[in-house]
Order: C-alpha cells, then sequence, then structure tokens
C-alpha cells in the first residue's frame, strides 16, 4: 500500500509551467508545486504566489529542511540549488496571501432562460483540490454540467495549442466516426477531424500535461461525482473542426452503458467570437426545456454526464475549432460493457466502442 501510494506521488509530480517530470525541485514553502528548473520557478512565480500556502511548520518536514524564506520578497528566488525531486527549492515567497480572483459567469453561454449556474472559478488560482470540492462536485451533481475558465493559464495553453497545431500539420487526422450510421455520409452527422493521443508520442509532452492536470482534478473528485467510481480514462481524442460550416449533430456520447461516465474537453480557440464563428456547443439536459450553451473559448474545460441526459451538438464553425476531449469510466459500468462486448450479447448492431483506457489514479 505504500508504495502504491509514493508511486502516485511521483505520478502527480511535474513542472507546474512546462510538464517535466524529471530532475523536480519543490516548493519549499507549500511543498506541493515542482519545478524543472530555477528559471521555470521564477517565471511561473507570479501565477504560483497567488496559491502557495506556507505549510504549518510545526510539523516536521517528511524530507530534508527548506532554505529560509526572504521576509516579504515579492519575487521567486535568484538562487534555486539543484536538487532531487525528493528535496525542496526555496520559492522565495512572502507570507500568505489572500485575492480576489476575478470569477466569470456563464451567462453568456446559456439561454437567457437558462439555469442558474454558478459563476466559473479561475482554473490557474485556486488548487485542485479545492476547485474539485468547492465548485466542480456540486456543479456536477445539481446541474451535470461544470464549467472551469482560465484551467492551464495563458502561456501553458498557448503550448498545448501549438502541439495541437502540429500535430494537425503531420496529416494523422482522419474524419471523425459515429457508432451507429444513419445516414449515407459520416460528415453528414459530424465533420470534425480527429486523431488519439496518449501524450507519450513525440511533440505530445504537453498534451501530456494536460490530461495530467485533468486527471489531478478528477482524483479528488472521485467517489463523491454521482455514484461512480472512476477507474481509467481513454486516451486523448484531439479534434478540429476546420471550418467552413463544419459541424456535429446532436448526439449522445455514451447511450448504451459502454463505461463513459464523465465527458471532459478542453478548448483551444484563441479570440474566438461565437456571433462571428459560430461552433457553439449546446447541450439539451434530460428533462429541462433550458439549453446550454457553452463557448468553446481559449483554456476553458467543461465536464458534463456522457451518457443520455446530456444529448448535445457541435453548432456549424466557420474558423479553425480546436478541442481536446477526454472520456473517464466508471468501474462497473465499464466492467459490464466489457463482459456484454465479449460476450456478443450486446443489442444487435451496435458496437460498443471500449477504447484502451489509461489509468489516472
Amino acid at each position: 500500500m505504500e508504495k502504491q501510494q509514493n508511486d502516485l506521488e511521483r505520478e502527480r509530480q511535474y513542472c507546474e509551467l512546462c510538464g517535466k517530470m524529471e530532475n523536480l525541485l519543490k516548493c519549499g514553502r507549500c511543498r506541493s508545486s515542482f519545478y524543472c528548473s530555477k528559471e521555470h520557478q521564477k517565471q511561473h512565480w507570479k501565477e504560483h504566489k497567488l496559491i502557495c500556502k506556507e505549510v504549518d511548520k510545526t510539523q516536521p518536514p517528511k524530507q530534508k529542511p527548506e532554505l529560509e524564506q526572504p521576509p516579504g520578497d515579492e519575487k521567486a528566488p535568484d538562487k534555486c540549488p539543484k536538487k532531487n525531486s525528493h528535496e525542496q527549492a526555496d520559492t522565495g515567497a512572502p507570507s500568505s496571501q489572500t485575492t480576489n480572483t476575478e470569477q466569470q459567469g456563464i451567462g453568456e453561454q446559456l439561454a437567457e432562460d437558462g439555469p442558474n449556474y454558478p459563476a466559473t472559478p479561475n482554473g490557474q488560482t485556486t488548487s485542485p483540490q479545492k476547485l474539485a470540492t468547492e465548485y466542480v462536485i456540486p456543479c456536477m451533481n445539481k446541474h451535470g454540467i461544470c464549467v472551469v475558465d482560465d484551467f492551464m493559464g495563458e502561456e501553458t495553453g498557448l503550448s498545448i495549442l501549438e502541439d495541437v497545431k502540429a500535430l494537425h500539420k503531420t496529416g494523422r487526422f482522419t474524419d471523425g466516426q459515429v457508432v451507429s450510421q444513419k445516414s449515407d455520409s459520416t460528415k453528414d452527422i459530424r465533420g470534425d477531424k480527429i486523431t488519439w493521443v496518449d501524450g507519450k508520442e513525440a511533440g505530445c509532452e504537453k498534451i501530456r500535461f494536460l490530461t495530467s492536470r485533468m486527471d489531478d482534478l478528477v482524483r479528488h473528485c472521485n467517489g463523491k461525482l454521482g455514484n461512480y467510481a472512476i477507474n481509467g480514462r481513454t486516451k486523448a481524442m484531439v479534434a478540429c473542426y476546420p471550418g467552413n460550416g463544419t459541424r456535429y449533430v446532436r448526439h449522445v456520447d455514451n447511450p448504451n452503458g459502454d463505461g463513459r461516465c464523465v465527458t471532459c474537453i478542453y478548448y483551444l480557440n484563441k479570440d474566438w467570437n461565437a456571433q462571428e464563428h459560430g461552433g457553439l456547443l449546446r447541450i439539451f439536459p434530460e428533462g429541462s426545456d433550458q439549453v446550454a450553451e457553452i463557448d468553446p473559448k481559449f483554456d476553458r474545460l467543461l465536464f458534463f454526464w456522457s451518457d443520455r441526459r446530456n444529448p448535445h451538438e457541435v453548432q456549424p464553425a466557420y474558423a479553425t475549432r480546436y478541442a481536446i476531449t477526454v472520456w473517464y469510466f466508471d468501474a462497473d459500468e465499464r466492467a459490464r460493457a466489457k463482459e456484454k462486448y465479449l460476450t456478443g450479447a450486446g443489442e444487435k448492431g451496435v458496437k460498443v466502442e471500449l477504447g484502451k483506457p489509461s489509468d489516472p489514479s
């Protein structure tokens, strides 16, 4: 058990700026954030200082003692001694600060008479645990839809976008497919181009960093999202709507119990104007006459239930529209889907798409 816990902790260690997982330095103040170099530590300090909180110094440190903190220093330190991933690096952080994080309502994404959704928090200025317990869990359990803005921060978001654009140029994207085809042409149903990524491919390091941050947030939600016990996820589906009015008609991600319980989408569209560019995601919550309209704006993270509770569509897009989607699996439903698929007891004419799970824990 202790070994599994240690392995889990190592998996959660990565540079907060670039996602690198080797030769890390730990913040000596909060003991929960890591950096691959003093340069990245200093570059990220403007964002990290908003959430960096000093740990209880009365508790004996589990690792080597930190260096002394320069009192009142608003800058990250000039010196960041090279240590291994089990030692701390001094941040030079000031005493505990609080900020009034700007929160944006999502009224612009909802019909005028839509449900009263809470404000969307800024993912960069809220710890994953706090974001999960105070926002994502109650929002999902009440509405089945949850939006988090500024999830990765502009610099990291732009680096993810560059990875996606470079991937798109390789020609690896293919036409998106549908499980049950009722039209002569798949393009009549969906017009996106997609490719599947596990993050280990060359040039996809930032995409892997993104999914690790998604996984970290979902870990803090696990066991509290409905009755689900999440034990895995799909690879990341990187999708591009090339404009020209391409769309995805109204559909349900998981209509036949294939194990997917939560859909998680990260948007990468800088300066997106829905009135000009279209491309809204419209969700039609079951049992409601309201419609949620989600603007696919840059650095926005979206969660919603994957089953029949949330039919949705992508409206015609008139500019290139990028998104990265992963689906999280419920352990019991996934096991039943596998058994059903292997025994051939599934509904005739419906293929249960299992995909390849990737354990987020």
